[in-house]
């Protein structure tokens, strides 16, 4: 089946009518765009275990505390297609701000306590642009599973929190994040960097493992753990953190002695591009 593009409302409910009458499995991938190894790992994904995927790929406004973030976000939208037609997406919805929002979105939905942690710490309505564009998406493609990534944890069970509080009557599939080979956690954002700060951007990830390691030999004390590794990336200049956190991986809530598996996640900057980025851990047995 060719890749089909809708641009409105109307046209994915034509592109999904068959597959709807006949009972197939719908997956889908929301997406912004701009899309590498991570999506394509997610579509790939969703090929394998649906019968026909979806894939969007929307810009969402909602979701930036910064206009200048907005207008530099990354736009490949032939590229995108090109990626989304080789990993065998049946439709891809391409809809415009004023397609999902034709008036003011006095309607909202938000994830308190959740949002209050990690990334909406400090990126205050985010994940209510988030939550509120996804309800969106899932409402129009009506999936049976849905795929996101686990770089982004926080959004991950902000998803699936809301899916399960609101009766939301889809899957919500959590993927393993893809790596670059020097251990880079691939993002769009990435594009953004320049060659100086593209070679010390894996230093997120290393501290990450080696936290990670440090727990599971035993290290239990997080302020001593959290110390290390802010020491560790705050020794390179060009590193801004925002926050280096272990959190419980249900409640997002911080944790003050690791007895049981968390979640360590990071925010970084290098110059104006923010890098996340987070591991499981587990301390032994």
């Amino acid at each position: 089946m060719a890749l089909r593009r809708a641009d409105t409302i109307s046209q994915l409910d034509d592109a999904l009518s068959d597959a709807r009458r006949g009972g197939q499995r719908i997956g889908c991938v929301p997406t912004m765009g701009a899309l590498h190894a991570g999506h394509t790992s997610l579509l790939d994904r969703a090929r394998a275990e649906c019968d026909l995927v979806v894939a969007t790929l929307f810009v969402n406004p909602l979701q930036f505390d910064r206009a200048d973030d907005l207008t530099n976000y990354p736009r490949t939208m032939e590229d995108d297609r090109a990626i989304c037609e080789r990993h065998g997406t049946d439709v891809l919805f391409c809809p415009t701000p004023e397609v999902m929002y034709p008036g003011p979105q006095l309607v909202t939905v938000d994830a308190t306590p959740l949002e209050g942690f990690l990334c909406g710490a400090t990126r205050p309505g985010h994940f209510r642009g988030v939550a509120t564009v996804v309800t969106k998406l899932l409402n129009l493609v009506a999936p049976e599973r849905a795929y996101f990534g686990q770089k982004d944890f926080q959004q991950l069970v902000i998803i699936r929190t809301m899916v399960r509080d609101l009766n939301i009557g889809v899957e919500i599939v959590g993927c393993e994040t893809v790596r670059d080979d020097d251990g880079l956690a691939l993002s769009s954002r990435n594009a953004l960097l320049s060659p100086n700060q593209r070679a010390v951007a894996p230093l997120l990830a290393a501290v990450l493992n080696d936290t990670s390691s440090a727990v599971a030999a035993g290290n239990g004390d997080a302020s001593k753990l959290i110390a290390a590794a802010r020491a560790t990336l705050s020794a390179e200049p060009q590193f801004e953190i925002d926050y280096f956190e272990i959190v419980d991986p249900g409640t997002l809530e911080p944790v003050s002695t690791v007895t049981a598996p968390v979640r360590i996640a990071a925010a970084a900057y290098l110059g104006t591009t923010r890098l996340i980025d987070n591991v499981a851990a587990s301390p032994p047995d």
